[in-house]
């Protein structure tokens, strides 16, 4: 089982959903992206992310910087 990563001083669902937004991607679609990359999540599971309610994996988190185009440092600062 992957370890999950606390979001604690770190909103990193904060930054998942600014970002998506910046770069005019839809929650359905970024799941779409993720699931294709073999990432498993729902968009259920995005939502209690972003919202802060759900811890993200590693394999989550890597999947939604490599759909975002994005870095680990704009994820978590």
């Amino acid at each position: 089982m992957e370890q999950k990563i606390k979001q604690t001083g770190i909103d990193i669902g904060g930054n998942i959903r600014r970002i998506r937004k910046e770069k005019g991607i839809g929650q359905t679609e970024l799941v779409r992206m993720l699931q294709l990359r073999g990432v498993n999540m729902t968009r259920e599971t995005l939502v209690k992310i972003e919202r802060g309610i759900q811890h993200i994996t590693g394999a989550q988190l890597r999947g939604i910087r490599d759909c975002l185009g994005t870095s680990y440092d704009e994820l978590l600062k």
